[in-house]
């Protein structure tokens, strides 16, 4: 399952966010630094208008949408790194993430503290990422005080590379810069994956915005080359005690057609390189979540892992011309049901049926 870590300093919304996220209350969303301090984990099934589409097709007993995790994560503040406000337990957390939600505050109002006595977007996002840097920075250095000890004697070419690498990222990490800014070899990425490091997670960031904001036609951009998705948590938190009719009407009204969640969501997905494939009969309908690139057998097997060596082949549809043909049935003949073997990598909205050994 996928699932993000949501950051930021205090008070600029992250548990107001993860409330309406979630639909629940079970974030403390006081008016004062350090109101989260053990992270609140919610899953949330991720909306998909194309999972209904398929159960009214097949006219499935139920419908199963894929999930994704959410872990609201104790505001970070200066020199977290080194402790400050309990920050060393915090950025232990966010490695238990498949990714970072950066929240950075751009709405105005005198009632809410902010820790720096400012609201400035791009302010607060250097704080953050210099905190998550230099924590990556001491877990770094310490992997290579220990891989120096190594070199005495006859060090193999790989200890060698090893420490090199880690003395040009000690010195790129304490400088501020993130570890995915940087490029690496097949074996140095070998190196990276050991490491776990904070600023190596791909991060999105979610500016909270004022609803004034929301349909402005200048956006704030905090990081050029990074996704950026604008809510509002004040609304995201009223929307999320409504109907999903009235729900509906009050996002027309504000000239929104997308939750928040919709598009913190799709965020994720771009950010991972994430596609869905979704199955579909009588039973049920059901959504998928696989990387890009992801070959048919392997895509069976995140239904059962004893598909990927029984995998034959994969009867495949796209979800529109499915529904158009009124399911498996009605693809026949279509000329869009193809036949993909082994090789074929499953697409965003297929439709996958697995022969199976």
């Amino acid at each position: 399952m996928l699932s993000i870590g949501i950051v930021g300093l205090p008070n600029v919304g992250k548990s107001t966010l993860f409330n309406a996220l979630t639909k629940s209350k079970q974030a403390d969303a006081q008016n004062y630094p350090f109101c989260t301090i053990e992270p609140n984990v919610g899953v949330v099934e991720v909306p998909d208008s194309r999972l209904e589409q398929l159960v009214s097709t097949s006219s499935s007993l139920k419908a199963i949408p894929t999930a994704i995790e959410f872990w609201d994560i104790a505001g970070l503040v200066k020199n977290a790194s080194q402790g400050e406000g309990k920050g060393n337990a915090f950025l232990s957390n966010i490695k238990e993430t498949d990714a970072i939600a950066h929240v950075v505050r751009g709405f105005h109002n005198d009632n809410i503290i902010h820790v720096e006595n400012r609201v400035d977007p791009s302010d607060d996002a250097a704080i953050i990422n210099l905190e998550l840097a230099l924590a990556d920075a001491q877990a770094v250095e310490s992997r290579l005080d220990k891989t120096k000890k190594k070199l005495k004697g006859s060090a193999s070419k790989d200890i060698k590379e090893e420490v090199a690498l880690l003395e040009r990222l000690a010195l790129h990490l304490n400088e501020g810069h993130p570890a995915r800014a940087l490029e690496y070899t097949e074996d140095e990425q070998l190196i990276m994956n050991e490491l776990h490091l904070l600023t190596q997670k791909p991060m999105m960031y979610i500016v909270n915005v004022d609803d004034a904001q929301m349909t402005g036609s200048e956006q704030l951009i905090v990081e050029e080359g990074c996704v950026h998705i604008y809510v509002s948590a004040k609304t995201e938190s009223e929307l999320s005690d409504l109907s999903a009719e009235d729900a509906a009407m009050f996002m027309e009204e504000l000239g929104v057609s997308e939750s928040g969640l919709d598009r913190i969501v799709k965020g994720g997905y771009e950010l991972l390189k994430l596609v869905t494939f979704f199955t579909s009969g009588e039973q049920e309908s059901r959504a998928w979540t696989v990387q890009q690139g992801t070959t048919a057998p392997y895509a069976a097997g995140v239904i059962h892992t004893d598909f990927i060596k029984g995998f034959i082949k994969a009867d495949v549809a796209k979800t529109e011309d499915f529904v158009a043909a009124g399911g498996w049935g009605g693809m026949k003949g279509t000329g869009n049901l193809r036949l993909e073997g082994k090789d074929y990598q499953v697409q965003d909205g297929d439709v996958c049926y697995f022969h199976i050994n």
